[in-house]
Parts: structure tokens; C-alpha cells; sequence
């Protein structure tokens, strides 16, 4: 190996007792509000949140998120230790539904806006194409195609630290959305797409308007 190479290799970190003499271990609180079943805090933020990320991974160890997203409660607690979270008209990629379907296990993270706690769910999935419950994921009149049904293995909150680092609620850290590029000139370079990139963008914005249920 070169030497300089060599000199300037990163130190991997093995294994968890490496790990754990770097960072330390959590305390009795942390380890106590990890949950097996939700309790009342975690159903009243599950009430109040529009937004989740959902987190899988494939048989090979490939993973994926994906965001959900919809009023909030769109996501129905159907037990203390089952909800189901409904999926709505999308690129119809199925990462998600494809790593499910080869590895149940998934992450959630709910989100509720202006709050920078958030709650973790964890716990085996399975895809279901029908059942009673699916009234309760309707919107705008329409069920779902599919759910994600929820078995639940721990629930709890997570500090806020992340967001008071990012300040990602206060919009006056927010930088200003014309300096970015929008989907239709990423696209357009991406792909080379022979539209304009403005076309683009009001193809994308009637779509959505046609099939965002």
C-alpha cells in the first residue's frame, strides 16, 4: 500500500464494545422509554402527525426510505401494538413494498410540524390488499390499494436534538427555494428530457393535481 495512503486510512470501528468506549452507554431513562406497545403519548402523536418516514431494507441488505405522507392521523392505530399506514397513487417504483415482501422488518419515523420530538416505531410488516380497517384509511372518499400493516416490536420518543441542530422548523434558516434547481431541470439534466425544464415542471404539477389520490 502507498505509505501515504496507508498514513491517512480511516480507523474503522469493529465492533460494539470498540463503539460503546467511544460514545459510552445510555442511561436508565433512555433505556427505560423504549416501549413494546404504544401508550397514550405515542397514539396522541400519532393523531397529530402528517408525516412519517418509512424505512426497509431488501433480503441482500439494501436499503431504502420512503416518505408517507397525508392529513394527520393518516395513519390508523389499530391496537396497542398494530397500526397501518395506507399507501397512496405513486411512481409505482415499490422499493419499499419490494424490500417488505423479502424482509419484514421496518423503521418509522413520525414527525409532527414545530415539534422537534419525534417518535420511532419499530417492528414486522406485512402488505395487505384488503381488509375491514381499510375504511379508516380513506381520503377523499378513496381506500387504498394497499396498506402496510404494523406489527410492533418497540415504540418510543426520540430527543430533539437533531432538529435544534438543524433548526429546520425555524424558516429563517430556510434557504431560499429560487436558488435551487426544481425537478424538471434535475430531470431534464438527469435524463436529458427534450422539454423545457418550466414544461416540465407544469406536466409535474398537473399531474399531481389529477393523482395525488
Amino acid at each position: 500500500m502507498d505509505q501515504t495512503l496507508a498514513v491517512n486510512a480511516p480507523s474503522f470501528i469493529e465492533d460494539e464494545a470498540d463503539l460503546r468506549t467511544l460514545l459510552g452507554t445510555p442511561n436508565e431513562t433512555v433505556r427505560r422509554k423504549q416501549l413494546r406497545t404504544l401508550d397514550a403519548h405515542a397514539r396522541a402523536f400519532l393523531e397529530s402527525s402528517p408525516f412519517c418516514l418509512l424505512a426497509t431494507s431488501a433480503r441482500d441488505g439494501s436499503c431504502d426510505v420512503s416518505p408517507r405522507g397525508d392529513a394527520p392521523g393518516f395513519v390508523a392505530v389499530l391496537g396497542d401494538d398494530r397500526i397501518a399506514l395506507p399507501d397512496r397513487p405513486g411512481n409505482k417504483r415499490l422499493d419499499s413494498f419490494r424490500n417488505i415482501l423479502e424482509n419484514g422488518g421496518v423503521g418509522l419515523l413520525f414527525l409532527v410540524p414545530g415539534m422537534e420530538e419525534t417518535l420511532r416505531v419499530n417492528g414486522r410488516a406485512r402488505l395487505v390488499k384488503d381488509a375491514p380497517w381499510f375504511e379508516q384509511l380513506e381520503a377523499r372518499g378513496k381506500k387504498p390499494i394497499v396498506a402496510v400493516l404494523i406489527e410492533i416490536d418497540e415504540v418510543f420518543f426520540h430527543c430533539p436534538k437533531a432538529f435544534k441542530r438543524s433548526q429546520l422548523w425555524d424558516s429563517a434558516t430556510w434557504p431560499d427555494r429560487s436558488t435551487l434547481p426544481t425537478l424538471g431541470r434535475i430531470l431534464k439534466d438527469q435524463v436529458g428530457l427534450e422539454q423545457q425544464a418550466a414544461e416540465v415542471d407544469r406536466a409535474f404539477e398537473a399531474s399531481y393535481a389529477r393523482t395525488l389520490y
